[in-house]
């Protein structure tokens, strides 16, 4: 289902030059590719929609070293949404991922990001996500 993303099986990497990334929706979850890393590929094949975010390009990666890079970069990503689901309480969850985005997106970017998705992220309902923002008013 990744082809019609443009990923064809292949390995390609977020543009690490500019404020961009892809959130990749899963079966169950989603998850955030940002600058610098690996998407397609392994990664994704089980990729059922994508939604890009800022001003994205895709790379296609012209050596080992670079797609091992791409690959960390990715795993890096990851990591930093696994910290954020940590938190016990779902508004918590909710309120660092959208944090997270603000400190790297303008406020137009993450205002045309669905509350499922951001849910999706950090595994909590899609309606915690819009209550938190309405109480920051963002």
């Amino acid at each position: 289902m990744t082809e019609k993303f443009g990923f064809n099986n292949q390995l390609s990497i977020v543009d690490p030059h500019r404020r961009n990334g892809l959130i990749l929706y899963k079966r169950y979850h989603a998850e955030f590719a940002g600058p610098g890393a690996a998407v397609g590929g392994i990664f994704d094949h089980d990729c059922q929609q994508v939604i890009p975010v800022g001003d994205m390009r895709l790379l296609t990666p012209e050596s080992a070293d670079e797609r091992q890079r791409a690959c960390l970069i990715r795993r890096q990503w990851a990591q930093l949404t696994r910290q954020i689901t940590g938190h016990p309480t779902p508004a918590k969850r909710a309120q660092k991922i959208l944090s997270q985005f603000e400190g790297f997106f303008d406020a137009e970017t993450i205002a045309k990001i669905p509350d499922e998705a951001f849910a999706l992220l950090v595994g909590v309902f899609p309606h915690t996500v819009q209550m938190i923002r309405e109480s920051s008013g963002k």
